[in-house]
């Protein structure tokens, strides 16, 4: 592979006009289609097979007067005197009359009509049903909605708006760029060099564009997640930069020992680009991994991302190569070798030597941080976002609060369920045994009269639970209400099933939990074999799985202290806490696996590689730390920048994901592979490369450094076989 990435950077340096055109034409015709084909993102987490799911599947087939998959809205009335005097009659009337002619709107509940009244009168609560799913809804839909209330308001009424009807989707914002200026100030203390800074970022903005468009292109033919783009976009800027960093940092380095630029060009698309095909590879396998977890939202997102990830790949292979030939041999420079020399290969060295001095204490303190930072993940409780982790200021929020205040926390999530009464002699009976059973389980909720379908063999009961629905008495409540399905069918021939929003993430989230192990079993299985096949040894790639671990749970503490516990919230600018996002684990597994490899890779490979040419295993760890730790700090430096830039969105959703990935390259970089993996290899010696030589006949030679081509290249007739070639 090393000598077909040599050719392929030698042809793109010299033909770098086509090149450069190529991409600007893949780039202009996706743009093209994103702005033509577009569609609507989709804030739905349904998982098909669960039993919400289902019976919202049954109720569309066979109730679809109840409108039961489209939107609902909760409109909230409030006044400091008496609602229901006649001024406040009339400003009720006047608002259900606006919903109802608002876009897309199926139905209003007047809460004049069925007393949804607060107990002090100060407060009504109306609910508004549509015809389409929330993510059809446009901003137009929703303006609609909102201006229904300006009546109410102008005569001096406070209206908030709360359910999915009102859930805007995720955005990116301009202080999410911060993270890039960070990242460009980090490349140019790397390089020294405003152009050689540049290079790296203009490829991977390229990249990035290249895959947002096509996301976006493709929402017009497919349903994906508005989470989809999100990710992506944080994945492709990080790793684009890097691996433009990995091969513009050997390019300066071909050119500093005297080699002409297309011939530099060739041997860092061979050399460190064929270290950029493993770590993309590592990344695109995981990401695209999320698809055998069975949650199809969670499968698009991680092939969306992967597929940015192939992109940044391909670009640093062949885009990258044109651009430095643009550039030639003005990327070389004088200040780099005296800074290398100077500054940061010795830091490197020192502290490779004093990790190897020190090597026990080292490993003590450094696994009881992690174990101490990990703590708070053994309360982690995961949940999907609601009303009641949106920002205090949104009227989300505000209606949410009220409602809790005035009707208590169960109001805000009610439960539907849906009682077939197809197979039942008995209907009337069956479904007050039903309500019956419902109402009577421990938490005593409230059960409202039921609603058939016009054949009359399926009707809906609503359920007001006391608690919230992030609540685990909810989910106990959601769990004690399908147990009684077996007792009503044995008794009635009837059957009943929840669902509701509040049901569906309940069941999405137990789902999401339910994958997690098996995916994580999957992922380590994976970095071990992988790791083997690369550095040719036993322990090294269980050190590291372990290592990978480590840094996952230790991520998983730090993310419940902050957006469960609500720590340094202040600081971070996280304006709510809650359970953690379920999807975010499995995310984070994901794409820390495929970052963290990366990070083992670039810094081990050149410890073996010092080890196989005769040196001692104390000496090869100190060289190969020098040699690797200023590109692996420069890149993870980049990585955290770019993710903590996410921090500060407005999306308590990506900013859980920002902090996590932030803070997850943070651990993996410096302390598991900076500090506990010098110090493992200083303490194991030459056991850290035992490999019985069964297995070692049995296993590929994978030739991550390119080590194979250059040696072929620097011997004199191979040489002029390759030029000859040409």
């Amino acid at each position: 592979m090393a000598s077909f990435l040599y050719r392929l950077g030698r042809f793109s340096f010299r033909r770098r006009a086509l090149v450069t055109a190529v991409w600007a034409a893949v780039l202009v015709a996706l743009g093209a289609g994103a702005l033509t084909l577009s569609g609507q993102l989709s804030n739905s987490v349904t998982i098909p097979g669960t039993e919400s799911q289902k019976a919202i599947d049954q109720l569309a087939d066979r109730f679809p007067e109840a409108a039961a998959g489209g939107a609902t809205g909760r409109v909230v009335i409030s006044t400091p005197g008496d609602i229901t005097d006649p001024a406040g009659q009339a400003a009720i009337t006047g608002l259900v009359k606006g919903l109802e002619n608002a876009p897309k709107v199926a139905g209003v509940v007047n809460p004049l009509q069925v007393q949804a009244i607060s107990p002090d009168k100060h407060v009504a609560l109306a609910q508004v049903s549509y015809r389409v799913p929330g993510f059809e809804l446009t901003d137009a839909d929703r303006e609609g909605l909102m201006a229904a209330a300006d009546a109410a308001k102008a005569a001096g009424y406070t209206v908030d708006f709360g359910g999915d009807a009102v859930q805007a989707m995720p955005a990116t914002n301009a202080t999410e760029g911060l993270g890039v200026a960070v990242a460009a100030v980090v490349l140019i203390i790397t390089f020294g060099s405003l152009l050689a800074a540049g290079i790296p970022l203009l490829t991977a903005l390229i990249g990035v564009g290249i895959g947002m468009a096509g996301i976006t292109t493709a929402s017009g033919f497919l349903e994906l997640n508005t989470n989809t783009p999100v990710l992506a976009l944080m994945i492709g800027l990080a790793v684009g930069i890097d691996y433009a960093l990995f091969i513009v940092s050997r390019y300066r380095h071909e050119l500093t020992i005297g080699r002409d630029p297309e011939e530099a060009a060739g041997r860092a698309t061979g050399t460190a680009g064929s270290a950029v095909v493993f770590a993309g590879l590592t990344v695109i396998i995981a990401l695209a991994g999320l698809t055998v977890v069975g949650i199809p939202f969670l499968g698009e997102m991680g092939i969306a991302a992967a597929i940015t990830v192939a992109i940044a790949v391909v670009i640093a292979l062949t885009l990258l190569p044109a651009i430095l030939g643009f550039a030639g041999g003005k990327l070389a420079g004088g200040k780099i070798r005296v800074r290398r020399k100077e500054s940061t290969t010795t830091h490197g060295e020192r502290w490779a030597k004093f990790v190897a001095r020190h090597r026990i204490p080292v490993l003590i303190a450094a696994i009881a941080g992690l174990a101490i930072v990990a703590v708070p993940a053994a309360s982690m409780q995961l949940g999907l976002p609601n009303d009641s982790t949106a920002a205090p200021d949104t009227t989300q929020r505000k209606a949410y609060d009220t409602v809790a205040r005035s009707f208590g926390e169960g109001a805000n999530g009610p439960l539907v369920i849906v009682v077939d009464l197809s197979g039942s002699t008995d209907r009337q009976a069956a479904l007050q045994q039903a309500a019956a059973g419902i109402g009577g389980l421990p938490e005593r909720p409230i059960v409202t009269p039921p609603k058939t379908n016009r054949a009359g063999d399926l009707a809906l009961l609503t359920v007001i639970p006391k608690s919230g629905p992030s609540s685990t008495a909810t989910e106990d409540l959601v769990s004690d209400i399908r147990g009684l399905n077996a007792g009503l069918g044995s008794a009635t021939g009837a059957s009943l099933a929840v669902t509701g929003q509040t049901a569906a993430n309940i069941d999405v989230s137990e789902k999401l939990a339910d994958a997690m192990l098996p995916y994580l079993a999957l992922i380590v299985g994976l970095a071990f074999l992988l790791l083997m096949l690369v550095f040719r040894s036993i322990v090294v790639p269980l050190k590291a799985t372990l290592g990978f671990l480590g840094s996952v749970v230790a991520t998983f503490g730090a993310v419940v202290a902050v957006f469960q516990w609500g720590w340094l919230t202040d600081l971070l600018g996280v304006k709510t806490t809650g359970p953690i996002m379920s999807m975010l684990p499995i995310l984070l597994i994901g794409v820390l696996f495929g970052l963290a490899m990366d990070y083992q890779v670039f810094l081990v490979t050149r410890m073996r590689e010092e080890y196989v040419h005769g040196a001692d295993p104390q000496q090869a760890m100190v060289t190969g730390f020098r040699h690797g730790s200023r590109v692996v700090v420069a890149a993870a430096l980049i990585m955290i920048s770019v993710f903590a830039g996410f921090v500060l969105a407005e999306s308590s959703l990506i900013q859980s994901i920002g902090f996590a990935l932030a803070f997850g390259v943070l651990v993996d970089a410096f302390v598991i592979r900076m500090t506990i993996v010098p110090a493992l290899m200083s303490l194991l010696g030459r056991g850290a490369w035992w490999l019985p030589k069964w297995l070692d006949r049995v296993l590929p030679d994978v030739d991550v450094e390119g080590e194979k081509l250059a040696k072929q290249l620097d011997a004199p007739d191979e040489r002029e076989l390759v030029d000859a070639s040409k």
